[in-house]
């Protein structure tokens, strides 16, 4: 793709309407749609938790079996810390204060990632152009994978709704020790151009790298040994990634989901860029407080990309509103009541790109 894709513009549009009727609730109820100590006595426990998991984990070294199930937990810890709040802080809807959503969003920098990159990757390409191929990152899994039906199928796609969870399982070491490089030296993402770098951006790039593996690597290899440490590692790094990659796949890779591209000669999107989103996103398992506490509210993956500045605390109530919405506009809204519909769904669609 040459050009990045234009959508076309409605007056009244379904997106205005949308947002006068969040605004109403939002407005009537009082309520900041920032987060609140919901939010944050939940960042608490998580930061306690991955705390004092790794501090047990380096320093006083458990049995192994016990270190195994504390690894499978910090890597739970890990991802979950992503969702909920660096993922809240990135959006700028963790808190009102600019200040603690930059502090959120940096513990990205802690556990290995680049905020920057993720800032460009996620909340700029991903949150305008989902689905797109040739613009979204966030399908491009080339060559194993093949996430949409413009792009190029080879043999090994025909048992690729087999071995996916096997690549799942290493997007986070792929992400810290590969994506975020690749993006800074080829100074794009994907065929997209990154925004120049400040000289504060490749300072913080680097330092968050060498602070993540000081922390994750060199501290324990120091402390329990070599051998320990890479397993230890391996072991957190897997789960997280596994989970990191299922949550975000089960929201946009689907049997129900679209994947558009721009009319050839124009460029433009056949539909806005709310309805867009509606018709490439799907929620999960929303009704499970459990699944909901754990993923940030990513189950709630459609009122999180219409309105991504809201917290994910108050997805539960806006959906009810988007709903509404969408049955009076005729337009069709994506639910899995169950997660493990979801995973079916998703394994059915990988099953129908590498045969189709």
């Amino acid at each position: 793709m040459n050009a990045i894709p234009k959508f076309i513009q409605l007056k009244p549009s379904f997106h205005t309407e949308l947002k006068k009727r969040i605004a109403e609730y939002f407005e009537t109820t009082g309520k900041a749609s920032t987060g609140n100590y919901k939010l944050w006595s939940k960042a608490l426990i998580l930061i306690i938790a991955l705390i004092g998991l790794y501090i047990h984990l380096v320093f006083f070294t458990p049995s192994v079996l016990w270190a195994i199930a504390e690894c499978v937990l910090l890597g739970v810890t890990v991802a979950s810390i992503g969702f909920n709040i660096m993922h809240d802080g990135g959006h700028g809807s963790f808190s009102k204060s600019p200040v603690l959503n930059k502090m959120a969003a940096v513990t990205l920098g802690f556990l290995g990632g680049s905020h920057f990159m993720w800032n460009m990757k996620h909340n700029i390409i991903h949150h305008a152009y989902t689905n797109i191929d040739g613009v979204d990152d966030d399908i491009d899994a080339k060559p194993f994978l093949r996430m949409a039906s413009t792009q190029k199928k080879y043999k090994m796609h025909r048992f690729q709704h087999w071995y996916f969870w096997f690549f799942y399982c290493w997007l986070y070491i792929y992400w810290i020790f590969f994506s975020d490089y690749k993006k800074y030296f080829s100074r794009k993402i994907g065929d997209v151009p990154l925004k120049k770098m400040m000289m504060k951006d490749h300072f913080y790039f680097w330092a968050y790298k060498v602070i993540s593996l000081g922390i994750f690597i060199i501290v324990p290899m120091i402390t329990v040994g070599i051998v320990d440490t890479i397993i230890g590692y391996l072991i957190m790094t897997v789960i997280a990634g596994f989970i990191l990659s299922i949550v975000f796949q089960l929201a946009h890779t689907v049997e129900h989901t679209h994947f558009p591209m721009p009319d050839e000669v124009t460029n433009k999107m056949e539909d806005e860029w709310a309805i867009h989103q509606l018709k490439t996103t799907a929620n999960f398992a929303t009704k499970n407080k459990v699944i909901s506490w754990f993923v940030g509210g990513l189950n709630f993956q459609i009122e999180h990309h219409l309105f991504p500045k809201i917290s994910h605390i108050h997805y539960p109530r806006i959906s009810k509103i988007i709903k509404e919405a969408c049955t009076e506009y005729n337009i069709t809204y994506v639910e899995y009541p169950r997660m493990y519909q979801a995973v079916i769904s998703h394994v059915s669609f990988l099953k129908q790109m590498g045969r189709a």
